[in-house]
């Protein structure tokens, strides 16, 4: 079986059933594993996201072969009383958009990618 995460303490402003969904709006044919390494959850813990997000009607699956495809329903409305009336569809469109903003920027100083040592250089 695959490694733990790290785990993360404290508090996030998304859930991981926020972080479950935007990573199956990325692509509906993922596999649980992909989406735990992406999210840094368990296996375990994403699918009984999955399980949660399908019983309560945002998303359902039909199996193709060996591998699930996944569909989320846009139009369904958010849980919490205070996003009354916000979409599943806004919420997945406001994710996507943080995304390609952070993608477009550069590297904040100290995040730079490592650089690939040298093989000739005797390191």
């Amino acid at each position: 079986m695959g490694e733990v995460p790290e785990t993360h303490t404290g508090w996030t402003f998304l859930t991981n059933h926020a972080r479950v969904l935007a990573a199956i709006a990325e692509n509906q044919n993922t596999r649980i594993r992909d989406i735990a390494a992406r999210c840094r959850l368990t296996e375990r813990a994403v699918q009984k996201i999955i399980s949660d997000l399908e019983q309560d009607g945002y998303l359902t699956h039909t199996r193709q072969g060996r591998t699930n495809e996944y569909r989320i329903e846009p139009g369904t409305i958010l849980r919490h009383p205070a996003d009354a009336g916000l979409s599943v569809a806004g919420l997945l469109s406001l994710l996507e958009q943080h995304d390609s903003e952070r993608d477009a920027r550069p590297p904040s100083p100290g995040t730079e990618p490592a650089r690939e040592r040298n093989p000739r250089a005797g390191h």
